[in-house]
C-alpha cells in the first residue's frame, strides 16, 4: 500500500542550542535557489491540486486502503463530505473499524491509521466509536520494544510506526483518552534504532549494548519517517508548546460574546503520570540526521524511487521542525519550491494525475502530492480542529446561537447580525465554525451606510481571506444581498479553490441577474468552462455599468 537509540559517546552530536542554526544552515546547503517562491495559496499550485482532485476522482481504486487516503487529501482540499468519492472514503473506514475487532491483518496499519486520519479530519464527534476502535487496535498490537510492524513480524518497522504516532497524535489533539507510557515506548524505540551514521532504516534493530549501531535498509525516505515520528511524539507530549490550548482555552481571535467556548484537555494528567523522552535526545537525533541528509542529499534527477511518499514526509518533518526549532515560518521555504517545481514537471498533461511508477499507484502517488502542495500537515498545526467543528468537539445546525459548555452546543441567544459575525470570520479560528448556520442566521443591516460597510468587509474576505470558510460564509451572503455592486466579488469568486466558494458565487450572480440558467458553469467545471463563465458575467455586468473597469485577470 505504502511502503512495504540510545546516544553512545563516541558519536558526536549537534548540541541542542545549535539546533535552529544548524538546519537554517543545511537548508541552504542542500536546497538550490529556485526563481519561483510558492505558496499553497498560489494559482498555479492550486490549479495543480484541483487537476490531481479531478484524476483522483475519475478512479476505479481497487485496494480499499489506498481510497481512504485519496479520500483524506480530497477532503482536505474541498472539506465535502458529501461528494460520493469522500462518502466512500468514510465507509471504507467505518468497515475497517468493524473489520479489525476481528484482529491484525496484514495492512491493518497502514489501513487503522489513514483512516484516523480522515474520520477525524470529517467529524472526531460523528465518528468517536470508529475512532476509539482504532485507539484500542494501536495499543494492542504495538509490538513490546516499542515499535509498529506487519503481523508476525518482530523487529519493527519505521514506516508503519510513523504511521502509527500520526493516527496517535490525531486522536490526541481531537480529545481521545491516551496511554503515553505507549506513546513514550514507541519514540524510545526510534531513538534506539537510528543508525549510528544519522539516517534511520526501514527494520530496525534494537542495540543489545548502548549506543547507536549500523542498520540495514537505511534510506532518505525512513531518515524523515524516523525524524517526523519523533517531533510529531514530542508534540503530543507538548514539548514544542501547548498549540492545541492556545485555540480551545481562550477561544478564538474575535469570537462574539454570545459564544462561549470551553473544551477540557483530557490528557492533562495521563500527560504527568509518564515521564517524557528527554528533549535534547530527540534534537540531538534530529540534528544527527539533518548532518547526514547533508552529506546525502537527494534530488529528484529522475530518480522516482519511493519519491511521492518522500514528498508527504518531508512536508510533514519540516512542518514539525518549524515549531519544535521555534523558526519564523516561512510562507515559501526552499524545501517546498524545489519539490513543487518538480511535481509541475511530472505532473500529467492529459489526465492531471502523477502517474510516474514510484513503488505507488498513479491514484496514491497523486494523494501526497496534494498533500503535499497543500502543505497539509501545516494546516493540522494551524487550526487543529476539523471543518465542521469548533475545538474538535461537533456542533448542531446553528452554531450562532450557540454557547459550548463540555463539549455540548447550548442555544440561547438570538440569531446575530453580519457585523457579530464579521468579528468571527475575520479570526484565526474561521475555518472551524460552523460556516452554514452563520450564513442562515446573518441579517444584513436595513441601515444604508452600514449594509454597505458590511457588503465593504465582505468583498474584502471573499478576495483575500485565507479561509475557505470564511469565503464560503460571504460568497453567500453577498450572493443573498441582490446588490449590483457586488458582483465583481462573485465574479472573482468563481475561481476560488474551493468548490463551495465558486458554487456559492455562480449561484449568487444567478439571482442577482436573475439569469437563472447563468452562462452554463457546472458544477464540476474545468478551467476553461470556469473562464469562459468569467467572461460571460463580466460582459453582462459591462452591460448594467459600461463605465466599470475590472482590474482582475480571467
Amino acid at each position: 500500500m505504502f511502503l512495504a537509540g540510545f546516544s553512545g559517546t563516541k558519536h558526536i552530536f549537534t548540541p541542542m542550542k545549535h539546533l535552529i542554526l544548524l538546519l537554517s544552515l543545511f537548508a541552504g546547503l542542500i536546497l538550490p535557489q529556485y526563481a519561483f517562491a510558492f505558496t499553497p495559496d498560489d494559482p498555479v499550485v492550486v490549479q495543480m491540486v484541483d487537476r490531481g482532485i479531478r484524476f483522483m476522482e475519475k478512479q476505479k481504486i481497487p485496494n480499499q486502503g489506498e481510497h481512504v487516503v485519496c479520500a483524506y487529501a480530497h477532503f482536505k482540499v474541498e472539506h465535502d463530505d458529501q461528494n460520493p468519492f469522500v462518502v466512500e472514503g468514510i465507509r471504507l473506514a467505518q468497515q475497517f473499524a468493524n473489520d479489525i475487532v476481528g484482529g491484525q491483518k496484514y495492512k491493518s496499519n497502514y489501513e487503522c491509521a489513514v483512516s484516523t486520519l480522515l474520520l477525524c479530519e470529517v467529524s472526531p464527534t460523528r465518528y468517536r466509536n470508529e475512532l476509539a476502535t482504532f485507539k484500542r487496535y494501536f495499543d494492542e498490537v504495538q509490538l513490546s520494544n516499542g515499535g509498529y510492524a506487519y503481523p508476525n513480524e518482530h523487529e519493527g518497522d519505521v514506516s508503519q510506526t510513523q504511521y502509527a504516532i500520526l493516527a496517535i497524535w490525531t486522536l490526541d489533539r481531537h480529545g481521545f483518552k491516551l496511554d503515553y507510557n505507549k506513546l513514550k515506548s514507541a519514540m524510545d524505540w526510534l531513538l534506539a534504532v537510528q543508525d549510528r551514521n544519522g539516517p534511520w532504516p526501514y527494520h530496525g534493530v534494537v542495540p543489545r549494548t548502548g549506543g547507536l549501531i549500523g542498520q540495514k535498509e537505511t534510506s532518505m525516505s525512513m531518515a524523515l519517517a524516523g525524524a517526523a515520528s519523533l517531533l510529531i511524539g514530542g508534540d503530543a507530549f507538548r514539548m514544542w508548546g501547548d498549540t492545541v490550548a492556545e485555540e480551545q482555552d481562550t477561544g478564538f481571535v474575535g469570537l462574539p460574546k454570545a459564544i462561549k467556548v470551553y473544551t477540557e484537555d483530557v490528557n492533562v494528567a495521563q500527560r504527568t503520570r509518564v515521564k517524557k523522552p528527554d528533549e535534547s535526545r530527540i534534537k540531538n537525533a534530529i540534528g544527527h540526521m539533518e548532518q547526514w541528509r547533508q552529506v546525502n542529499p537527494e534530488k529528484y534527477s529522475g530518480n522516482l524511487y519511493w519519491y511521492f511518499y518522500t514528498a508527504y514526509t518531508t512536508e510533514r518533518y519540516e512542518s514539525f521542525v518549524e515549531i519544535a526549532s521555534g523558526k519564523p515560518i516561512s510562507k515559501s521555504p526552499a524545501w517546498y519550491n524545489a519539490t513543487v517545481t518538480e511535481l509541475m514537471e511530472m505532473q500529467s498533461k492529459e489526465s492531471g494525475g502523477w502517474e510516474s511508477r514510484a513503488h505507488t499507484m498513479p491514484h496514491v502517488s497523486t494523494a501526497f502530492a496534494v498533500l503535499f502542495l497543500i502543505r497539509s500537515t501545516q494546516k493540522s498545526l494551524g487550526t487543529g480542529a476539523s471543518a465542521t467543528t469548533i475545538g474538535g468537539q461537533g456542533f448542531g445546525d446553528n452554531v450562532s446561537k450557540a454557547d459550548l459548555v463540555n463539549g455540548k452546543a447550548v442555544t440561547k441567544t438570538p440569531a446575530q447580525s453580519v457585523s457579530g459575525m464579521l468579528e468571527l470570520l475575520e479570526g484565526n479560528g474561521a475555518d472551524s465554525l460552523d460556516g452554514k448556520a452563520l450564513a442562515d442566521s446573518a441579517t444584513l443591516s436595513k441601515n444604508p451606510t452600514e449594509r454597505s460597510a458590511q457588503l465593504d468587509r465582505l468583498e474584502r474576505l471573499v478576495r483575500g481571506s485565507q479561509s475557505w470558510q470564511a469565503r464560503r460564509v460571504s460568497a453567500k451572503l453577498l450572493g443573498m444581498s441582490d446588490e449590483l455592486r457586488v458582483v465583481p466579488a462573485l465574479i472573482y469568486a468563481l475561481s476560488d479553490p474551493d468548490k463551495t466558494v465558486r458554487l456559492y458565487a455562480r449561484d449568487g450572480l444567478r439571482f442577482i441577474s436573475r439569469k437563472f440558467e447563468g452562462f452554463g458553469m457546472p458544477d464540476k467545471p474545468s478551467n476553461s468552462e470556469l473562464r469562459q463563465a468569467q467572461r460571460s458575467w463580466r460582459e453582462w455586468f459591462l452591460k448594467m455599468k459600461p463605465d466599470y473597469v475590472f482590474v482582475d485577470d480571467v
